[in-house]
């Protein structure tokens, strides 16, 4: 006889960022039963593998570049100032130790069951989960089932011996830095892990199949950018033709299990890695390490999607509405698994207007997240922060005629002690996009020391409809 389901208001499957999010706002806010299902580590990407120990990273290589430029304002620091990467890396494990715990604490203390286990659809409504600790399954059902499994970062599918690399999730477990990484990709992952590296005196070589990287940013951020990166040693293999094979050369190679390459490597005290990539037009290229960073896929593979009917984009996310609605009724997708703007934010913000929807009082049945200008950083070397339109896009929607650009460009304070030779490698850039005859700012663009921050004002700002007038007349 079949184990009776236990019944709930609301399933949550995933518990990273929108999942927590949405849970927390439906059991914390309204009391809704919930139940919360996760088969990794509590927090997801962002708190494990994504942006926390990456904003750590990135401050620790931050802290290099500020010790490196001591000497312009004559502070007697030795050109290579000894850094410790693994103790580092150790304190970095400790933090997100600590992160997962208050992600379970929080779920416990507003009544959210946690379940660690993999889910899989049995019905439009019904759940198994097999149970991490190998004791069985268990069934939940309930109206409502939110899906929030998240994304994973993928390996080419064509090139014999991709698996030697590592992807981003690979790169945190990385404790002995390699000399020299390859790192194939232009999106964002790409460049904040090649500018993290270049940082800390790792010899970086990104392998672009264009002439820039960011290609989705304004084409300001990517020359710019592009430039800055091969001004501060980042060496760029434009228009490469892909990779054909990945051999590794080191005695070690036989011995690592199921393609985790990096496992078995920063297992010593000392790097042994060695590739040898062959490309697609014959070219060799020797290194330590080699980065994917070509995408990010949704992770469904064992929901058991098809056996419910729940449709998929063209690219094999989950469709979803405006409200998140998939399909199938009482059925839900946010974050990474649909697609919409990957961002952590987003998705908890995604999560918790789903949860006031459901649950909350009749004046937020209509609950929803406006994708509409959402503020992006790129934790980038220099940092990078865009919101709203980029020029081609607003050309695009506007009309040439019916918009104007206001551009800025100047060395920042902080490098004005510096040589110019150095200056030049710390461009501080900013463009305002405006339409119409009120000039509405539709897109504004900054590259520059403290961009991230600084970003934060010019969002509300902008989302809010300001104007050019109103940023003038702001002193």
């Amino acid at each position: 006889m079949a184990p009776v389901a236990k019944s709930y208001d609301y399933i949550v499957i995933g518990g990273g960022s929108g999942g927590s999010g949405a849970a927390r706002r439906a059991a914390g806010w309204y009391g809704a039963k919930t139940v919360l299902i996760e088969n990794g580590r509590s927090g997801g990407t962002c708190v494990n593998v994504g942006c926390v120990p990456k904003k750590m990273t990135w401050y620790f290589a931050s802290v290099n570049e500020t010790l490196k430029g001591a000497r312009n304002y004559f502070y007697d620091v030795p050109k290579d100032v000894k850094f410790h990467f693994d103790k580092f890396k150790k304190r970095r494990d400790e933090s997100i130790v600590r992160l997962n715990g208050a992600y379970e604490r929080n779920w416990d203390r507003e009544g959210i069951q946690l379940v660690q286990g993999t889910a899989k659809f049995t019905g439009p409504k019904e759940v198994e989960v097999e149970l991490q600790d190998g004791s069985g399954t268990v069934t939940f059902t309930a109206p409502h089932i939110l899906i929030a499994t998240g994304g994973y970062p993928m390996l080419p599918e064509n090139v014999e011996g991709a698996h030697h690399g590592i992807t981003s999730d690979g790169f945190f477990d990385i404790e002995h830095l390699p000399k020299k990484i390859a790192v194939v990709g232009a999106g964002y992952i790409a460049v904040e892990m090649a500018g993290m590296l270049n940082a800390i005196g790792v010899e970086v070589h990104m392998f672009l199949r264009g002439e820039t990287f960011l290609r989705t940013f304004d084409p300001m951020v990517q020359g710019t950018m592009t430039q800055a990166y091969e001004d501060a040693g980042v060496i760029l293999h434009k228009n490469y033709k892909g990779f054909k094979t990945v051999e590794r050369l080191d005695h070690n190679s036989a011995t690592v299990p199921g393609g985790d390459s990096h496992k078995k490597w920063t297992d010593g005290p000392s790097p042994h890695k060695q590739l040898k990539i062959t490309s697609n037009d014959g070219e060799i290229f020797e290194c330590n390490e080699l980065l994917w960073a070509i995408g990010r896929a949704p992770v469904i593979k064992n929901l058991n999607l098809d056996k419910i009917g729940i449709k998929l984009t063209e690219k094999g996310h989950i469709a979803t509405d405006e409200y998140q609605n998939t399909n199938i009724e009482g059925l839900y997708a946010i974050g990474d698994v649909t697609g919409n703007f990957e961002l952590t934010p987003v998705a908890i913000a995604a999560g918790r207007q789903l949860s006031n929807r459901l649950f909350g009082p009749p004046e937020l049945k209509g609950s929803k997240l406006e994708y509409n200008h959402i503020p992006t950083v790129v934790f980038s070397h220099p940092e990078v922060g865009t919101i709203g339109l980029t020029e081609p896009q607003a050309i695009e929607q506007y009309g040439k005629e019916n918009i104007k650009i206001y551009r800025t460009k100047f060395t920042a304070m902080y490098f004005d002690v510096f040589p110019p030779e150095e200056k030049a490698h710390h461009p501080t850039q900013y463009k305002i996009i405006c339409a119409g005859p009120d000039e509405k700012v539709v897109g504004l663009h900054i590259l520059g020391e403290g961009s991230g921050e600084m970003l934060q004002g010019f969002g509300v700002a902008i989302k809010m409809g300001a104007t050019k007038s109103d940023f003038d007349r702001c002193v």
